[in-house]
């Protein structure tokens, strides 16, 4: 895959964000896997967030991301109760299945969504809600965990240029659900510079 043609086709009206949030939930589910059972109570960078709620947090928001192909409108769930410790990796993949399944009619892309900070055509839900989040929390559960596995850096700088783009510095507060642009360190990936654009401390 070209990352600037694909970064850049964004704009265009035809752009299929599909394949990259396909990488991006098997990348996921991946280091889902990879989660000892001991390590569900360590923290995470989101402050709000343990790595069992972060889990909860993935699971509920793809089966959310489904809802929203099929009916075009939001209904937030709450995260699921009772999933046993060794149990996320298959309520992660029942999840994306769903997800995968609600958006495989190419019509979904063009339909109208309407979510609480506005109306859009699902292609720009998919690519600035599921595909960006997604990213951005595989970053949270990879530093939690120590960073256990690599990460397809070709697909975080992507997601990068598009918060770069769409998610510019000033934009902060009054809704964006980011904190302002941390450094980086030097030498960080395009997942660490992801997480210090979007607010965490790297």
């Amino acid at each position: 895959m070209n990352t600037t043609d694909t970064a850049g086709s964004t704009g265009t009206t035809d752009f299929d964000p599909r394949p990259l949030l396909g990488r991006a939930v098997a990348q996921m589910a991946a280091l889902i896997g990879a989660v000892p059972a001991d390590r569900l109570g360590d923290p995470t960078p989101c402050a709000e967030f343990d790595v069992r709620d972060l889990l909860g947090h993935l699971v509920v928001g793809a089966h959310d991301g489904a809802r929203i192909g099929e009916s075009g409108v939001a209904a937030w769930q709450k995260p699921p109760a009772g999933v046993p410790d060794d149990g996320w990796g298959r309520a992660y993949d029942e999840a994306r299945a769903h997800l995968a399944a609600a958006w495989a009619d190419d019509a979904a892309l063009e339909r109208v969504v309407t979510l609480p900070w506005g109306e859009f055509p699902g292609r720009v839900y998919l690519t600035s809600g599921m595909v960006l989040e997604t990213v951005t929390h595989t970053w949270d559960l990879s530093q939690a965990l120590g960073h256990p596995l690599p990460l397809d850096q070709e697909l975080a700088a992507v997601v990068l240029d598009w918060a770069h783009r769409f998610l510019p510095a000033e934009r902060r507060g009054e809704g964006v659900p980011f904190e302002p642009v941390q450094p980086a360190p030097e030498g960080a990936d395009a997942y660490g510079r992801l997480a210090a654009w979007l607010g965490r401390t790297v």
